[in-house]
């Protein structure tokens, strides 16, 4: 069990939203420890917890929201604060999306390491899976194994000629996250552009903030970062979501076929079945109660 963590210091950045195609500025700033991870649309005067019973939507990104008042596009920004250990931090918002950026948290990992980082007194509590659990929905499975660790599996299946089905499986760690999971940026296909946008999505897409999807292969000049980076992405976002349960979860979960709206299903099953995990504190061990790992 480690330290809990904020920023030594406020760090500053802004960009356009790839949904809204408008430009926000973010203010990230430390908190005290227990704080948690906390946003405030500062335009609305208005504090969102990051908790899986602030999330309003999913389509096609996650979004929060408080009495009327919303953010989307959350996923990476928070997977980035999980992936490297932030655990209380403020996140200003002037407006209704997290920036896109490159399309993937590579930036976000650059200005949080320069804003540095703090442990704080007090330990970092997680959650331990103790007993298997699965979320079946449809062609969807989000499962959750006893591991002793973080451990991650992603499947995507897609019918395209130039790629169709990738898998990843991966012990989670901050230098796995920086280096392999990262700089993977979101994507999408051509043909669903004219769809997003007509939903009102989509709005701030480009070549400089995704990878886009063509009949032949993919558009952007600069090719791919990774052979199976799509499923890369996959994982950045799975981090993110599962980070709203408010604590890291120890266990190995298994993804196929899943996105914004499983991951998020899957959390509210795990919530309510409270004998498939356990929360592991300080006071925990402190009373020996500390169940022997799982492998």
């Amino acid at each position: 069990m480690r330290l809990q963590r904020t920023i030594k210091k406020s760090a500053t950045f802004e960009g356009i939203g790839l949904h809204t195609g408008r430009v926000t500025k973010i203010t990230l700033k430390p908190a005290p420890r227990d704080a948690g991870i906390v946003f405030i649309r500062t335009d609305r005067r208005t504090i969102i917890k990051a908790h899986i019973g602030s999330v309003v939507d999913t389509a096609f990104a996650t979004t929060i929201g408080y009495n009327g008042t919303r953010i989307k596009t959350i996923e990476h920004l928070l997977s980035t604060l999980s992936g490297i250990g932030i655990d209380n931090i403020i996140i200003e918002v002037n407006g209704p999306e997290i920036p896109i950026l490159d399309g993937s948290s590579t930036e976000l990992v650059n200005v949080i390491l320069e804003a540095g980082i703090s442990k704080q007194d007090g330990k970092r509590s997680f959650i331990r899976i103790t007993k298997p659990i699965t979320l079946n929905d449809g062609h969807t499975e989000v499962s959750a194994i006893p591991y002793n660790g973080r451990r991650l599996t992603y499947s995507i299946h897609f019918k395209h000629h130039s790629f169709g089905t990738q898998n990843l499986s991966l012990d989670l760690d901050e230098e796995v996250f920086i280096k392999d999971i990262a700089p993977a940026r979101t994507f999408g296909f051509l043909k669903n552009v004219e769809m997003l946008r007509a939903n009102g999505l989509a709005k701030g897409g480009s070549f400089e903030n995704a990878i886009v999807i063509g009949d032949h292969g993919i558009l952007n000049e600069t090719g791919l970062r990774f052979d199976d980076e799509f499923v890369r992405h996959k994982i950045l976002d799975l981090i993110g979501d599962l980070s709203l349960i408010g604590y890291p979860i120890h266990g190995h979960i298994i993804a196929d076929r899943a996105g914004h709206s499983s991951h998020i299903r899957f959390l509210r099953k795990l919530l309510s079945s409270v004998d498939s995990w356990e929360l592991v504190s300080q006071e925990t061990e402190l009373s020996q109660c500390y169940a022997p790992a799982y492998n």
